[in-house]
């Protein structure tokens, strides 16, 4: 049987979320944004904060490319809407998020991380948005929710360059709260 694509696990009123896809680095496809939806759409009563990460030394690469279908403007409606929706679930949840971050956090990634409401990272942590590099507008709500933390003037620069940052660079401009020791971050949050 093969491993979840979103491993859950408990340590009491924690519900530590794993995404599974080390051989993607945890890119965001369809499935994965399925089963966080299925998830936070009825969390456990008992629950009372969620830890989201990923797995082989990296938490989200963003979107998986590979997966990238072409689709009907009401398809294309229809996927960014569910995205938004379930970037809204976990950030108007009415339960904490907390991200343990390391490796990739990029794209979607990103965006899922600014989704959350403490981020802690890592030094191997890289911040991206690489999709201006390669023709592709920032979407899924990125603009906006990563735009948020770092005001307008550092998000188009961003999002034009594909600027890389890291975690402590990522501190000093709010896309992460903590910066750890390499290791730490699962056990902080």
């Amino acid at each position: 049987m093969a491993d979840p694509i979103l491993k859950i696990d408990r340590d009491g009123d924690i519900a530590i979320l794993t995404m599974n896809r080390p051989n993607k680095r945890n890119a965001m496809c369809d499935d994965l944004l399925d089963a966080i939806d299925a998830f936070f759409s009825k969390v456990p009563d008992d629950v009372k904060v969620v830890v989201l990460t990923g797995t082989a030394g990296h938490y989200c690469s963003g979107l998986d490319l590979s997966e990238l279908v072409v689709r009907n403007a009401e398809g294309t409606m229809r996927h960014s809407r569910n995205w938004h929706g379930v970037m809204d679930k976990i950030q108007y949840g009415g339960i904490p998020v907390i991200s343990a971050m390391f490796g990739a956090v990029i794209g979607g990634g990103l965006e899922l991380a600014t989704a959350t409401h403490v981020r802690i990272a890592e030094p191997s942590t890289i911040f991206q948005l690489p999709e201006g590099r390669r023709g592709i507008f920032v979407g899924g709500g990125a603009s906006v929710r990563v735009g948020r933390i770092l005001g307008a003037d550092r998000m188009i620069e961003m999002m034009l360059t594909g600027r890389k940052y890291d975690a402590d660079q990522g501190l000093a401009l709010g896309l992460t709260h903590y910066s750890v020791a390499e290791g730490a971050a699962l056990e902080m949050a």
